[in-house]
């Protein structure tokens, strides 16, 4: 008999759980937490319609964060807190990403580096290993990883097909000592891949993770990527997003088909006290359970945005949720978060049981 094969699952799939790492005033957000709690509280209240949420968070900091969701009602067993020691909050950068071998799920701890050590890293880069010692992930084994790799870099259709940006994998701030070839042949082995799409242009000024796609064009049902486009031709982003726009139109599917691609709107420029512009992208949404939620940013296009998402999956809860605030820091409402498939957090017998 052969072995069960690796699948990387696609977002749009069953999901136990959303991981995040609290906000707190050790960390860049200091100055925004008064505009950023209330956001993380929100996007809490939505995910627990839908399913469970991990929060690691400052030893601290766990019981105030308990009162302020039973406050609000959010049920008790929907939340899994941890204390954990972070330098920042970026789960999809520092969390597990997560395969399935036939019935067997394993978190795939890769390194983290901030980015290529743009910012201090080394706790963000334990917090894996640390919840599954403190048994937040009772469903799935732990594999730790040599490779540096963030899951903000990579999108999975769960059909063995990743689409991905040159800028950040093939960074030398990441593996330096890896050839192309060498980073595919690890991603193929480790996440079940056949096929790796390149895209080698689209940026977003403000973005300080060398070109995330998550940032910029997302896979999802029926052969959809949505990305984000430009249509003002003064915006300096037009050029570089025009031909991230050509290059999608060549992408195929995994049968060969091209993809069907839709564009989200552009929103209009946002920048900091300092004057320097924000990576505002409507592409940095969250799948989870039925639920969309689309980060939107104070603008004239956020309803367009939504209505956009709407008709790419019909049938799901569309939600908006405010993330002018997070741009601050230079990620969006994706970058917070990390998705745990079904069977991580709630293990199948515990789901029999249950049910």
């Amino acid at each position: 008999m052969s072995a069960p094969k690796i699948r990387l699952p696609a977002e749009w799939e069953p999901q136990d759980a959303i991981q995040l790492t609290w906000p707190h005033k050790d960390t860049d957000w200091q100055h925004l937490l008064p505009e950023v709690i209330p956001i993380y509280t929100r996007l809490v209240q939505l995910l627990t319609t839908r399913g469970h949420v991990i929060i690691g968070a400052p030893a601290n900091e766990i019981e105030p964060i308990q009162q302020r969701f039973a406050a609000l009602g959010v049920p008790e067993e929907k939340l899994h807190l941890y204390p954990v020691v972070s330098d920042d909050t970026w789960a999809r950068d520092h969390g597990p990403i997560t395969v399935a071998e036939g019935d067997t799920l394993c978190l795939l701890d890769y390194q983290f580096n901030g980015w290529g050590e743009k910012y201090a890293f080394q706790q963000d880069n334990r917090i894996t290993g640390e919840l599954f010692r403190q048994g937040a992930f009772p469903g799935a084994t732990l594999q730790p990883k040599t490779l540096v790799l963030e899951g903000g870099s990579i999108e999975s259709d769960g059909e063995g097909t990743l689409l991905t940006t040159a800028a950040c994998l093939l960074n030398p701030n990441r593996n330096p000592t890896l050839s192309r070839e060498e980073i595919e042949q690890q991603l193929c082995t480790d996440l079940g891949i056949r096929k790796i799409n390149w895209l080698y242009h689209g940026a977003m000024e403000g973005d300080d993770t060398d070109c995330h796609i998550d940032t910029l064009a997302r896979l999802c049902p029926n052969n959809v990527i949505v990305y984000q486009a430009c249509d003002d031709e003064s915006d300096s982003h037009y050029a570089e997003l025009q031909q991230m726009a050509e290059e999608l139109e060549a992408l195929t599917c995994p049968h060969g088909q091209p993809y069907q691609l839709v564009p989200m709107p552009w929103p209009s420029a946002k920048y900091d006290e300092d004057g320097h512009r924000l990576p505002a992208t409507y592409a940095n949404f969250l799948i989870f359970n039925g639920m969309v939620i689309v980060p939107t940013y104070r603008d004239t296009n956020d309803e367009a945005a939504l209505e956009q998402m709407a008709l790419v999956f019909p049938g799901y809860d569309i939600q908006g949720l405010d993330c002018l605030p997070i741009i601050h820091q230079h990620g969006s409402l994706h970058c917070i978060t990390m998705q745990l498939p079904k069977g991580v957090v709630t293990p199948a017998a515990q789901q029999k049981q249950q049910g």
